[in-house]
């Protein structure tokens, strides 16, 4: 077996451990980047940029449709899923080819081995029989993969992940076991393409219920339905077995059956502790998450750092870019600010777009024990109104009321993500509420609304 040295060795090169690695060579240090995917991981080729792409498109098809409501006619607006296959091929994934990302990363210095990464000990890596040894420190990050529920059949048809979803050229009529956020923008992207879609949740009609005031009801079912999603909620699935059309029917436990082309499985994601190895710096192989401290360094292990979805604080890209800028800078001495996770953000990139921060009301009423909530329909704001048909959605803010600050927030409607940027910050920040209530807010905007749903807080 061979051995090998080097400073730090990284395993996996998602967004955040291709970034930790690019920035750790350029700094001067000697770095073996380890893994066995297409470098860049979930996010160029599976996941962010590709979906967006689907969102994009699907987007325009639907603004297309609400032009007779507000500015005149159009002739036979038609989706082809071509267009948008061909520009997620050609123009994000290369054809699912990661030599420009592999070139990148080794333009900087960086020594890459494809391979399947495992520690051995708290400072060395394992990889097809030959060995690296770091010096300063090991950064693990190793992702997640779709986890495939336990469902009896589910082994007889061909089962979809986001991967064969987004890889797929042409359009099929999709039954989804659904749940997450990822899942419920590509549904919507497909569907107004004139894909159809079935849609199974055991646990609720749309991310937006859990974020969302308890008094609205829930805007992206609404959406779903009036874009043709049939969705079913509250039940689950007991069976899958073979279509007698070579598709596949799904049986429910209420003891109805779904057919369709395609089962897209998107119950959401699993950490494998174990495949990494470790297990041998203490942590537990069955954890569904890596324990780490505010440095992202692994609990009670000397020099393992780690992060990305395997630390369990969001399967985000924005997440794991967070952590690997905390991890370069604890690895580099460079000090300033540790890790908090108190005020992550979310979105899901339906229509309307769904944005969140921080914790929901049912976890504020949890931690603390005065808390007051305020809201506004989007409808009802000025641009709300201007923007007519497509431009349904609410603002809804949560306070811990002791300390006059905001500790979660949400934000559905058109720009819903962008407008969330200003409640993250308030939440991060612990800005009080009465700084935000004394400023201006531009007219006639979107986030405006926030402004209003203070008001709306204030006044209990």
């Amino acid at each position: 077996m061979s051995e090998h040295a080097a400073d730090v060795v990284v395993v996996g090169l998602g967004p955040g451990g291709e970034d930790v690695a690019g920035r750790l060579a350029e700094a001067g240090l000697e770095v073996v980047a380890v893994n066995a995917g297409l470098v860049g991981g979930e996010c160029p080729y599976w996941g962010c940029i590709p979906s967006k792409m689907m969102v994009r498109g699907a987007g325009l098809l639907a603004e297309a449709r609400r032009v007779p409501d507000l500015a005149g006619s159009v002739d036979g607006v038609t989706g082809d899923w071509s267009k948008v296959a061909t520009r997620i091929r050609d123009e994000a994934t290369d054809d699912w080819d990661d030599q420009v990302a592999v070139d990148r990363l080794t333009g900087k210095g960086v020594t890459f081995v494809r391979g399947r990464g495992r520690l051995v000990s708290t400072d060395t890596v394992e990889v097809d029989g030959e060995r690296y040894t770091a010096r300063k420190g090991v950064v693990v990050a190793t992702g997640s993969a779709p986890s495939i529920p336990p469902i009896d059949g589910i082994d007889t048809v061909d089962v979809w992940t986001n991967h064969e979803f987004i890889e797929a050229k042409e359009p099929a009529r999709v039954a989804r076991r659904a749940g997450r956020r990822g899942d419920r923008r590509r549904a919507s992207a497909r569907c107004r393409r004139g894909t159809a879609c079935r849609s199974r949740s055991s646990s609720g009609p749309s991310g937006c219920s859990r974020w969302r005031s308890r008094r609205r009801p829930s805007l992206v079912l609404k959406a779903f339905e009036a874009d043709g999603v049939t969705v079913r909620t509250g039940v689950g699935a007991t069976g899958v077995r073979p279509g007698d059309d070579g598709g596949v029917v799904v049986t429910l436990d209420d003891g109805s059956e779904v057919a369709a082309e395609r089962l897209l499985v998107a119950s959401g994601r699993r950490v494998d502790v174990a495949a990494v190895g470790l297990d041998v710096v203490g942590v537990d192989p069955h954890a569904h998450a890596v324990p780490v401290d505010e440095w992202c360094r692994v609990e009670g292990a000397e020099q393992v750092w780690a992060l990305g979805d395997v630390v369990g604080h969001g399967a985000f890209t924005h997440m794991s870019m967070f952590e690997a800028d905390v991890v370069v800078r604890d690895l580099l001495g460079q000090g300033g600010e540790p890790a908090t996770w108190h005020a992550i953000p979310r979105v899901t990139f339906t229509d309307p777009e769904v944005g969140a921060v921080g914790l929901t009301e049912a976890q504020a009423r949890e931690q603390y024990p005065n808390v007051r909530v305020g809201s506004t329909p989007l409808e009802s704001t000025t641009r709300g109104w201007i923007h007519g048909p497509g431009g349904a959605g609410v603002i809804h803010v949560v306070e811990d009321a002791d300390r006059g600050v905001l500790v979660g927030a949400t934000s559905v409607g058109p720009c819903g993500g962008e407008v969330l940027g200003f409640l993250a910050l308030a939440v991060h920040a612990r800005i009080p509420v009465s700084t935000m209530l004394a400023m201006p807010y531009a007219y006639p905007t979107f986030h405006r609304g926030i402004e209003t749903a203070l008001k709306a807080l204030r006044d209990q």
